[in-house]
């Protein structure tokens, strides 16, 4: 009996057929170079690349933040006359931020790996571990009693979910590159690039893994370790001469993380504000005081109504208020989470402790030479190169230390991270986007910005001009023939600021502070390397890839 097809069953085989096809032709796109036409992820080797990945995965601890426009600076009345905030729009990426600040138990978690990697009784690093170490004599007052938290805030389980304070700028940017490192080593241990328990089991102070290390000499991590580098994997991918490919992860797998750091100023301030509950449609319905909704600091939701939003000093001699209801909870910081987060998931951008960012701090935000992710204290640097043209790794024997203005003596590398030098007319020669290295003074308002300046006719540094504008004291220490250090404070009297290269930026209300400073308008300086019982920090890291996580929009208002 003869079939015949009808109109519907042809019509369905060929869109069937074509289904295929798309598929088919799909899948092979992905897999192939649209430049050459040449096999991507080849089981013969050739070029090698993602071709799968969708979107970044969130690292530990951080939460979304989606980049956007906004207004910087102040709401409240310049009270101080600082004029150091004055509202200028900026545009932020999106990026990610810690979902609280660094606690107690984080920070001793690095204070660990640190003794069990370099011991303190070598004589080679004890002054590691030490540079690493709080300063918990921050809580000492000469008329007040607060020796508990001296002995015990740091390490007592009683404050572990507290946040860390006693770090300094340099000690916060230090934690974040440790955490880069743990964190991609972890990544690349469970995609089998690293033999797995290696990271506790193989570690020493010759024989560790850095991030930047495993990038551009990924044989010279772990100190050459193939057992641990080569993941203890029996069957390695092999070319068609028998060859091992595709030993080490690149940028291009897309397994290995961006690095976590300290926020810019704009990041963290965005990210305070928490301006998605004011929005109507592409514009915001004004300014906002505080990460939370309203002009007040305690909440008027009806179950909570009266409690305090944030940690904060209410008056003089209040710390929390009077003990039961209206109580913050707290006399000196909280337990991290203790108040409900902003719009973004981030607990307390108000109160508890004032927050380190990356910014070298300076009276003016230039909004008028950029306005895209602002940031002053870029100094580039590159990899320094030996002989044979590869990166040279820091060793056991050629760790760096620096004295600090505060006679602390910290590491500048560490065994197994890649030397940096500043970069050079190789990299700058020609270009209009920077030209020199260190660019943290670059329009600033000091010497070189006024009408005293004259390159023919140079003020002299050592008389103390008070015509430069960031004139401040300028301390030093050196070490005697005895290897004593010898303080030198600079008594000058013509010195008439206290900003220079090496003051950074924190913001945010802490415990200590009024209510005034809860404003994340609000921008203080510090010494990078001096720390208090106020000032804490939490991480961020960059976002690659599309400014929205997933594709799936808010529905409009």
């Amino acid at each position: 009996m003869k079939k015949i097809l009808t109109p519907k069953v042809l019509l369905i085989a060929m869109l069937s057929v074509a289904m295929f096809n798309c598929k088919n032709n799909s899948s092979t796109s992905k897999n192939s170079s649209r430049a050459t036409g040449w096999q991507i992820n080849s089981r013969d080797g050739g070029f090698q690349y993602n071709t799968k990945f969708e979107e970044q995965e969130t690292a530990p601890g951080l939460v979304f933040v989606e980049g956007g426009t906004f207004t910087m600076g102040k709401v409240q009345d310049d009270v101080m006359h600082d004029w150091n905030n004055s509202p200028n729009q900026q545009h932020v990426q999106s990026f990610y931020m810690d979902e609280t600040e660094v606690t107690n138990k984080m920070y001793t978690e690095y204070l660990h790996w640190i003794n069990q990697v370099y011991p303190p009784d070598d004589d080679n690093f004890k002054n590691i571990i030490k540079g690493a170490l709080p300063d918990t004599l921050v809580w000492r007052n000469r008329l007040g009693y607060n020796e508990v938290m001296t002995n015990n805030y740091l390490r007592h389980p009683g404050y572990g979910e507290y946040p860390v304070v006693g770090v300094s700028w340099i000690q916060a940017v230090e934690f974040a590159s440790w955490r880069t490192d743990r964190v991609n080593e972890m990544y690349l241990e469970q995609a089998g690039y690293l033999a797995r328990g290696a990271k506790t089991s193989e570690v020493t102070a010759d024989s560790n893994f850095n991030t930047d290390t495993y990038i551009n000499a990924p044989d010279q991590t772990y100190g050459g370790n193939e057992e641990v580098l080569t993941g203890g994997r029996r069957n390695v991918q092999t070319d068609a001469e028998g060859n091992p490919i595709n030993i080490y992860a690149k940028r291009e797998s897309g397994i290995i993380s961006p690095e976590y750091r300290l926020p810019t100023e704009a990041e963290w301030e965005y990210a305070a504000l928490g301006m998605s509950e004011l929005r109507n449609y592409n514009t915001y319905r004004g300014r906002k005081k505080y990460p939370w909704d309203g002009q007040y600091t305690r909440s008027g939701k009806r179950k909570i109504r009266g409690d305090q939003l944030a940690n904060f000093k209410q008056g003089k001699g209040d710390y929390g208020g009077i003990a039961g209801w209206s109580d913050d909870g707290a006399d000196i910081t909280a337990q991290v989470k203790s108040f409900e987060p902003n719009d973004y998931g981030l607990y307390d951008m108000a109160g508890n402790v004032a927050e380190w960012v990356a910014d070298v701090y300076r009276p003016i935000v230039d909004d008028e030479f950029n306005d895209f992710n602002y940031y002053r204290g870029n100094v580039y640097t590159k990899n320094a190169l030996g002989e044979d043209g590869r990166v040279i790794v820091v060793t056991v024997d050629s760790i760096v230390y620096d004295t600090l203005s505060n006679g602390k003596i910290v590491a500048i590398n560490l065994p197994g991270e890649i030397v940096q030098v500043p970069v050079d007319e190789e990299e700058t020669y020609l270009r209009t986007n920077f030209s020199t290295s260190d660019n943290r003074n670059y329009r600033d308002g000091d010497k070189r910005s006024t009408r005293y300046f004259e390159s023919f006719n140079d003020e002299d540094e050592e008389s103390g001009g008070t015509r430069k504008m960031y004139n401040s004291p300028r301390h030093t220490i050196d070490a005697d023939t005895f290897g004593n250090l010898v303080r030198d404070y600079d008594k000058s009297n013509k010195r008439t600021s206290l900003i220079n290269d090496e003051v950074r930026v924190y913001k945010g209300g802490s415990w200590k502070d009024r209510e005034f400073w809860l404003d994340p308008a609000q921008r203080r300086y510090f010494p990078q390397d001096m720390a208090t019982d106020y000032i804490g920090f939490r991480c961020a890291m960059s976002r690659v890839g599309s400014k929205s996580k997933g594709k799936n929009k808010k529905a409009r208002d």
